[in-house]
């Protein structure tokens, strides 16, 4: 990702504190210069577009999920995602920005649902990775996924804050039916 100028750093701040809060079609690109105290002209100097700002703002809202759950699941088991994503949701009374982002610009040609999709498939992938690093079979990967993203609507639309820790004893539940996680090497 390129760097961006100082006003274009301004600029992505505000219209990402916008978008998550307020939504993408309720926000205008006149609140976003005004609340970067900006102008439209640097906005669209700088990002060309709306729909170009709006997959940006999901880039680095990406960036920051994945830095912040790659440095708290340092030492964690499997399970503990469920634990980094309630801390995570402590911060984020809307739920999943690219939940959101998809309800309101899926299925229209956005250039934001290129950025939707590989988050949904980086969160998938890091799954399945994380069950064959501790020997369990990759195809429950997708399964905890499933209890991830559940987990992360119900948290906050849903009413159910305790709905990662539920997650977190399903997961739980899910890698206890596997048995202990299998020798690597061992004949089958």
């Amino acid at each position: 990702m390129s760097t961006l100028t100082p006003a274009g750093e301004k600029l992505l701040a505000a219209a990402s504190g916008l978008f998550y809060r307020h939504g993408i079609r309720a926000v205008g690109v006149d609140l976003i210069a005004e609340t970067a105290g900006t102008t439209k002209k640097t906005l669209y100097d700088r990002f060309g577009s709306k729909d170009a700002l709006v997959a940006l703002y999901l880039d680095r809202r990406a960036e920051r999920w994945r830095s912040f759950l790659l440095d708290r699941m340092r030492g964690r088991p499997v399970a503990g995602v469920f634990d980094v994503l309630a801390l995570w949701l402590e911060d984020q009374d809307r739920g999943c920005a690219f939940v959101n982002a998809y309800a309101e610009i899926g299925g229209t040609g956005h250039p934001a649902e290129r950025v939707i999709r590989e988050e949904k498939a980086w969160m998938r992938e890091y799954f399945v990775g994380l069950v064959r690093e501790a020997g369990y079979p990759p195809e429950l990967g997708p399964e905890l996924h499933l209890l991830y993203e559940g987990a992360t609507v119900l948290a906050t639309a849903g009413g159910v804050p305790e709905a990662p820790a539920q997650a977190r004893a399903a997961a739980e539940r899910a890698l206890s039916a596997c048995g202990s996680a299998p020798t690597i090497g061992s004949a089958g």
